[in-house]
């Protein structure tokens, strides 16, 4: 196949196994994320990919061909860190166009300004690195990795390092200019809300395993197992004959549901739950309920209730029907 192409790859660190068999592949001009907790093996699967950690086992491949024995520079990828890794010595000009030496100087010039154009920072070409704000250094870091027209570009939690806010910005700069260059990327990151607005497609990891990789809609709908279920934020999970009591919703018998963050709600001809703990978070309250299974689960409500039951039903749009 065209594009990335990753099959049964291994990456050892010693007796550590932190990549165990993953099979992969990325379609050009494809954006695929890669989900999960620390050391669940994404960014060794990033660095394998690059060519930074040798395969134990398995074949990185781009276009059909193997690259991997092929030395990290000369794969044609690019990479984007945490840090950035600019240049202090160097303008914001200088950095884009670090990559660019072999082009003539009306060429670099010609590029550096379309990128700086295209992350939103236009006219920063003779600032000091030293006078950018941490969005604008990131901006100018995905700027120096497109310059060379990479490939495939791998990028290693490159938002991680900024507030909430900014990231939220940053990742629909981030989205728009690799759609707009056409970049085919490989994104790891450990924020869910990251993954589900860039990627076309995302991948949950957990022990070096790649366990289900989907369009995001579709993983969240349908994930496949309860590890990766509960790896999105389902929980409590409850079993078919629980669900009938909660309604709206059809279970299975080989079935479970995973009741989401907005699975339960408030409903006046719910079943009555009783309540065990009421707080505030962020302008809502979150309810403790108790299950008829005796499990505990929570409720989104607009304000607290003065009573000691609550009546509640099940959302069917906020809950995951999976494999029991």
């Amino acid at each position: 196949m065209k594009g990335l192409e990753v099959r049964d790859a291994t990456v050892r660190y010693g007796e550590l196994v932190a990549v165990d068999g993953v099979d992969l592949a990325v379609e050009p001009g494809e954006i695929v994320a890669l989900l999960g907790a620390s050391g669940s093996g994404k960014s060794s699967l990033l660095r394998g990919v690059a060519g930074l950690e040798p395969l134990a086992g398995g074949v990185v491949a781009w276009d059909g061909v193997d690259v991997s024995a092929v030395p990290v520079h000369a794969r044609g990828f690019g990479m984007m860190f945490q840090d950035g890794q600019l240049f202090q010595h160097l303008s914001v000009a200088g950095n884009i166009g670090y990559g660019l030496y072999r082009e003539a100087r009306a060429q670099r010039r010609a590029r550096v300004a379309e990128l700086l154009d295209i992350v939103g920072l236009p006219g920063y070409g003779g600032r000091r690195i030293s006078e950018l704000s941490g969005g604008q250094a990131q901006r100018v870091a995905l700027a120096r990795s497109l310059a060379p027209r990479p490939r495939l570009l791998l990028l290693d939690e490159p938002l991680s390092a900024l507030d909430r806010n900014l990231r939220e910005h940053l990742v629909e700069v981030l989205g728009e200019a690799l759609r707009t260059t056409g970049t085919t990327a490989l994104y790891v990151t450990h924020d869910q809300d990251e993954a589900f607005a860039l990627a076309d497609r995302v991948g949950v990891m957990a022990d070096g395993r790649l366990l289900q990789l989907d369009a995001p809609e579709l993983l969240w709908r349908r994930p496949a197992s309860r590890e990766v279920a509960a790896f999105l934020g389902y929980e409590p999970f409850i079993a078919p004959d629980v669900a009938a009591q909660l309604g709206r919703i059809r279970v299975a018998t080989d079935e479970v549901v995973g009741i989401g963050p907005a699975g339960l709600t408030p409903s006046a001809d719910g079943v009555e739950l009783s309540i065990l703990d009421q707080r505030h978070q962020r302008g809502e309250v979150l309810i403790d309920v108790r299950l008829p299974d005796c499990q505990t689960a929570t409720v989104r409500a607009a304000e607290r209730v003065e009573a000691d039951s609550l009546a509640v039903a099940l959302d069917p749009a906020g809950c995951a029907v999976i494999p029991g």
